[in-house]
């Protein structure tokens, strides 16, 4: 499947004439789910690409026969992967020239891309789909077991870069970012900068897509998995902007099933923000926000105690402004 199906568009109000910049269009999909505590995005293969590059976004066509954009990437991608779209929202428009790898010097490659929230399903109209853990492309941004080992050699790598320049004035600017970005030299770390450390290592040469459509894939590289494109760039996209939701809107839900354990909810949770949570705080903000309700219904079949069931209230939608989980890390090593 091509990474980049597209239609031509030309720029300005001027008669038709000879296309000097032409542009393809496209929509790219961002489908999670998460599934036995672990976030997962749905992935396709994308044929033609560098060694290790071959996993990618589902993507499409711009069509004008849907009345919206969001339309039409519903349609597709059900069309397609018999994956039905829950929730869904624009992240960003992508168009860097030549970002689709094709060849076309001086093309600007324009995709609208979704994040879109679903119970995962077996995709069964792609033959080559899959469902992938998201910090195999990312495993620098799970702090769940403690300090992720990736980051230590990430940190010497860009502390060289930083230190490159000759110039003083450049050498601080970038150690300043890295402190802002990866929460070096005393800096914070912020688990919603996913994307700007994403950029990070890319501007410092430091992942394959660096090196365009060319670059391979280097197994056991700190970074992670490249993806084909610039699809790795959507997926950091993604995940910073579900981070930030998560705190102020309810869309863990959608992710839940109709009934569900705090346990593994607090998984979840967890999972998509890359952070352990302290157990009793938890349940606690959760209890407090009035986020869930309990059913009738217990566990079974599990060894230990068996464990109460409970759903979401939908009625917090209209009671509070913000109903989200400000979390409270247990601990950041």
């Amino acid at each position: 499947m091509s990474g980049v199906e597209s239609v031509r568009i030309t720029e300005g109000r001027e008669p038709p004439r000879a296309v000097e910049n032409p542009s393809s269009v496209g929509l790219v999909a961002v489908i999670v789910a998460a599934t036995e505590g672990e976030p997962r995005a749905l992935t396709v293969r994308v044929p033609g690409q560098a060694p290790g590059r071959g996993d990618g976004l589902p993507a499409g066509p711009l069509v004008s026969e849907h009345a919206t954009l969001e339309r039409g990437l519903r349609a597709w991608v059900e069309r397609q992967t018999h994956q039905r779209l829950g929730y869904v929202e624009q992240l960003y428009t992508f168009g860097d020239r030549d970002r689709s790898g094709d060849g076309g010097a001086g093309m600007h490659s324009l995709s609208v891309a979704y994040l879109a929230l679903v119970r995962e399903e077996r995709p069964a109209g792609l033959a080559e789909a899959a469902w992938q853990n998201w910090y195999r492309y990312l495993p620098y941004e799970d702090f769940r077991r403690g300090r992720p080992p990736q980051l230590d050699a990430i940190a010497a790598r860009l502390e060289a870069w930083a230190a490159e320049p000759a110039e003083a004035k450049l050498r601080r600017l970038r150690a300043d970012r890295l402190g802002l970005t990866f929460g070096l030299g005393g800096g914070t770390w912020s688990d919603e900068r996913v994307l700007e450390r994403y950029e990070l290592l890319f501007e410092a040469g430091l992942i394959p897509e660096a090196q365009g459509n060319a670059g391979q894939a280097v197994p056991g590289d700190p970074t992670g998995v490249p993806m084909a494109f610039d699809h790795r760039r959507v997926l950091a996209t993604a995940i910073g902007r579900m981070r930030g939701k998560i705190k102020y809107r309810p869309v863990v839900f959608e992710l839940m099933p109709p009934a569900f354990t705090l346990l593994q909810l607090q998984r979840t949770v967890e999972a998509l923000a890359g952070t352990p949570l302290h157990k009793q705080n938890f349940r606690r903000l959760v209890a407090q926000q009035g986020l869930v309700e309990e059913t009738e219904d217990v566990t079974s079949g599990t060894a230990g105690r068996p464990a109460r069931l409970v759903r979401f209230r939908r009625e917090v939608l209209l009671e509070r402004p913000a109903p989200g989980l400000r979390l409270t890390p247990s601990r950041r090593s």
